[in-house]
């Protein structure tokens, strides 16, 4: 079975696309590229697991560092928005200028060519497949139609695109809200195990894991240690497969006849 880890780097644009800009507001979310992002590559690397990281263009220019980090450690980086926007705002035109432009600064930033994106708040418009597949993207990340990736269909019409579904029981931010006005409900060792309790689950039906998390949120230390159990208690079942959701998006595209990235570019 297999393990798809991701984390979406919001940081200073979860306050910042809110118009929410006071610097204690701000100084929160910076908490994620300052602390919780060193803590979690370093879990990582404990683990010998790489994971995709889903970065907003404006987050990927704050702390450049912080993703060229990321990309040292062989982890895969992929589109999240221009500045964690909701893409419902925004007209047919405006969601593929910003989309255009965030793959710009993740290009110019990692030397890569995007191969996935995950849209800002799961946010996914009548507009956002199409603009993926002008992009040339292999794969989303932000529907949650099922728990094992499937192929993506406009209008009936077969894309080429994997989904590498997400749902908000995987997720740390509806557990651990910014808020100090939207309540905790579960403690993390509480969290912990829904986690568990998921990828147990997946290995029951031989599937796929896929969790969403954000330095902001999971860097805390009472939180990292959850994710240190979690990823403990996956390493010491045998048959697991830590993928990126690249990877993940290209073991399913083989499997249901999906062509590959230089068949797709000679026909278009």
């Amino acid at each position: 079975m297999a393990v798809a880890l991701s984390f979406d780097v919001d940081n200073e644009t979860a306050p910042f696309c809110l118009d929410e800009t006071s610097p204690g507001r701000v100084s929160q979310a910076h908490y994620g590229s300052r602390v919780g992002l060193p803590r979690i590559t370093s879990l990582l690397r404990e683990h010998d697991a790489r994971a995709s990281f889903f970065v907003p263009a404006v987050a990927m220019r704050l702390a450049p560092d912080a993703v060229e980090r990321v990309r040292e450690e062989g982890h895969e980086v992929g589109l999240h928005g221009w500045i964690h926007e909701r893409c419902g705002d925004l007209s047919e035109a405006e969601e593929y200028a910003l989309a255009e432009r965030s793959a710009d600064v993740l290009r110019r930033h990692t030397g890569l060519m995007p191969r996935g994106m995950r849209t800002p708040w799961w946010d996914f418009t009548e507009h956002t497949l199409p603009v993926a597949r002008h992009l040339g993207l292999l794969y989303d990340s932000s529907m949650m139609a099922d728990d094992e990736p499937y192929e993506l269909l406009d209008r009936g019409e077969r894309t080429g695109m994997v989904e590498v579904p997400v749902a908000w029981i995987r997720d740390d931010a509806p557990y651990f809200p910014d808020d100090p006005a939207a309540r905790q409900i579960l403690a993390p060792r509480q969290v912990l195990q829904i986690w568990k309790d998921e990828f147990d689950g997946a290995v029951a039906e031989g599937g796929l894991f896929q969790l969403t998390l954000h330095p902001h949120v999971i860097g805390h230390r009472s939180r990292m240690l959850v994710l240190r159990e979690l990823l403990t208690h996956i390493s010491s079942r045998p048959g697991v497969w830590f993928a990126t959701h690249e990877e993940v998006a290209r073991h399913i595209g083989s499997r249901i006849g999906i062509a590959s990235d230089s068949a797709r570019e000679s026909s278009a």
